[in-house]
């Protein structure tokens, strides 16, 4: 009789000290029948929305007015898609929205990551004033009349750059990627500065490139917040022809027509297929507007679980 090899011994060894689920650690049938009901419940209420709007804008208005709950297009048409592609107007805002997007981003990265670094040491000297003044703005807001107040002062009403400097910070991500940056080794920063390395070279060298998984976390917060504002172009923007994309969409759904979109100067060709088509030309911007997030998250899906983790280890 062979004897088993140290390798598949090691491995029956490894499935042993496996702690094994009893009975009562299980779930029984009808627990496990309530969870996948309330699961595939709240998936359909997630999904069916998005699958109305998405056929509603391929569909013809005479198809959407006959069946308003349709969860497939009917009359198949592209016009509005065609339609916003060929309206300066949403195109613009597009572009205003794209432009603020990646910016901003990129600066919200740059004075996160920063800041982060250096509360992430403390042995600085007024550590704790600082974090206090991090902490203090998550609990209390100043509100709107002091901000339109302050942006007045600084010059920044009816500026595009409101849109990236408004939230420049946010408090919940800068603690965040400070927590993240706490539970890295010292070791690791302590031989490179041992090599002669500024704390700019460790940050840049050193600690960057472990980070991959929160940076990309919090780039995703940042990024998706740009692109789903409307607030602040709501109220410090009133030169429509700044307007983001998602203000313009707020025009289009609520107001529905070209007046609240910069409007008077619109040809009387573009309202008239706006009032005829409203339904799915709505539609279709919602489409339009929500596409490049859906790109771009599942290219970022395996770090966000990972960076939440990973930055809520200390606190």
């Amino acid at each position: 009789m062979s004897t088993p090899s140290t390798s598949e011994a090691e491995l029956v060894r490894a499935e042993e000290a496996v702690p094994r689920r009893s009975h009562l650690d299980r779930n029984p049938w009808w627990g496990d029948l309530i969870i996948t009901v309330v699961l595939v419940v709240l998936g359909l209420v997630t999904v069916l929305p998005m699958v109305n709007i998405l056929a509603r804008s391929l569909s013809t208005s005479a198809s959407i007015a006959a069946n308003p709950l349709m969860l497939w297009p009917t009359s198949l048409t592209m016009e509005a898609y065609l339609y916003i592609f060929e309206t300066p107007v949403l195109m613009r805002s597009f572009g205003i929205t794209v432009f603020v997007t990646v910016v901003g981003t990129a600066l919200n990265l740059f004075f996160t990551t920063t800041a982060a670094y250096g509360l992430s040491k403390t042995y600085i000297p007024g550590y704790r004033f600082l974090m206090w003044l991090v902490i203090v703005p998550m609990l209390f807001g100043a509100g709107l009349i002091p901000t339109y107040l302050l942006l007045k002062g600084l010059g920044l009403i009816n500026s595009i750059w409101v849109l990236i400097i408004v939230g420049l910070v946010s408090p919940f991500n800068l603690i965040l990627m400070r927590n993240f940056f706490w539970s890295l080794p010292a070791e690791i920063e302590e031989s490179a500065r041992i090599d002669g390395a500024s704390d700019l070279q460790v940050l840049w060298h050193i600690v960057l490139p472990l980070s991959k998984p929160v940076i990309a976390t919090i780039g995703l917060f940042y990024a998706v917040a740009h692109w789903n504002d409307f607030f602040t172009g709501l109220f410090f923007l009133t030169d429509s022809s700044k307007w983001p994309l998602q203000v313009v969409m707020r025009s289009i759904i609520i107001d529905q027509s070209m007046l609240g979109m910069g409007g008077g100067n619109a040809p009387n060709q573009d309202l008239q297929k706006i009032v005829v088509s409203a339904d799915n030309i709505r539609a279709a911007t919602i489409i339009f507007s929500i596409v490049p997030v859906l790109l771009a998250y599942p290219f970022l899906q395996r770090y966000f679980v990972k960076g939440i983790v990973l930055g809520a280890v200390k606190g």
